[in-house]
């Protein structure tokens, strides 16, 4: 069985301050005469539920298309820490202290931010310390994804988290959905 967890994409999605939001121009419509409705589409490749390529914060990583899919199909565990974290924050090892990351392949990270609305922006969500990110980088998972707009803090500069976690090869998932899954395997 398949779940959605990713965010609608519309024009009132909030996006990262400063950054481009989603917008739709018709160059052909139906109800004009044309024979077909013909759109153009503009936004960040970081409008809602989205991946990191590595080049995203390293100039010599691999894009998008470079990038193998396996990462991000297969088994996956979601965990709460809503209530560890109620005002966003760094997620530390002993917030993973009760997940077993030996048995775990691609990890998702539920948090307040899945209850954010679409259209609203939250800057203080869940992030990786840098201790948590080599912590799962030494456990070997896959992936890593969060319902949060980044792995590292809004004010980061030097992205650690984003970097500690491709030592290790590990897939960024990020602003996902979570809202109705609950912890568990899936």
């Amino acid at each position: 069985q398949l779940y959605d967890i990713t965010r609608p994409i519309t024009p009132s999605l909030a996006v990262w301050p400063g950054d481009t939001p989603y917008s739709t121009e018709y160059l052909l419509r139906m109800d004009a005469g044309a024979s077909v409705n013909l759109s153009t589409i503009t936004f960040s490749g970081h409008c809602g539920t989205h991946t990191d390529a590595h080049f995203h914060y390293d100039a010599q990583g691999e894009r998008l298309a470079q990038m193998a899919l396996d990462a991000y199909i297969g088994p996956a565990t979601v965990i709460d820490l809503t209530d560890a974290l109620p005002d966003g924050g760094a997620i530390l090892p002993e917030h993973l202290a009760g997940v077993d990351l030996t048995r775990v392949q691609r990890l998702l990270v539920k948090s307040k931010a899945s209850l954010v609305p679409d259209d609203r922006w939250d800057e203080n969500f869940v992030y990786l310390d840098p201790k948590t990110a080599q912590l799962l980088v030494e456990s070997g998972l896959r992936l890593f994804g969060t319902d949060a707009p980044s792995v590292d803090a809004q004010e980061s500069k030097t992205l650690t988290a984003h970097k500690t976690l491709r030592t290790g090869n590990v897939s960024i998932l990020e602003i996902l959905q979570l809202k109705d899954s609950a912890p568990g395997e899936y």
